[in-house]
């Protein structure tokens, strides 16, 4: 039984916070980040303004795991990270639906640690699982977001269907251009 993957919220929350931190057109407002916090199942009611600098920080700081392009610069990143990061891993079952499961820092921790051990473990067991091969940056031109596969096919190359599209008609018209 899997319990924690590449499907987790900390995944999403990495993808998202990077999007927002480093993207053109991101939105790292302190409304936004609530927002992305609330969307990724975080306690967003603990966010306080004067946190902000702290996950602005930390979506800088994961953005050259989704450039890396091979594994081993990868793994270095997320070594470094594992030991800059306290982890100190707890039990928890508050009125989740997902009953019992892992935190990777303790309740009194404030919350951008705990986004930041939460992010890094789940990015770590994703890499572990599979690789590189389910994260990267939009492959769109002129898209610099990055992106975290979760389907099952596991052969997602855009941050978003409106990203694929466009590249994918972009693609068609150059093909009956060039058509005798």
């Amino acid at each position: 039984m899997q319990i924690t993957g590449y499907k987790s919220h900390g995944v999403a929350a990495a993808v998202a916070l990077v999007n927002a931190v480093t993207s053109e057109g991101g939105d790292d407002s302190d409304d936004a980040l609530r927002t992305l916090l609330r969307e990724c199942g975080f306690f967003w009611h603990q966010f306080e303004p004067d946190q902000a600098a702290a996950f602005r920080e930390w979506g800088g700081t994961l953005r050259p795991f989704f450039e890396a392009t091979d594994l081993e610069t990868a793994v270095s990143l997320l070594n470094e990270l594992l030991l800059r990061i306290p982890m100190h891993p707890h039990l928890a079952d508050h009125d989740d639906p997902v009953g019992l499961h892992m935190h990777y820092a303790p309740p009194s921790a404030d919350l951008a640690h705990r986004f930041r051990a939460t992010t890094l473990m789940n990015l770590s067991e994703l890499v572990c699982r599979h690789g590189l091969s389910r994260t990267g940056v939009c492959a769109a031109e002129d898209c610099d977001r990055v992106y975290a596969d979760t389907s099952r096919a596991g052969r997602r190359r855009f941050c978003s269907e409106a990203c694929a599209n466009r590249t994918n008609v972009a693609a068609f018209r150059a093909r009956q251009r060039d058509a005798p």
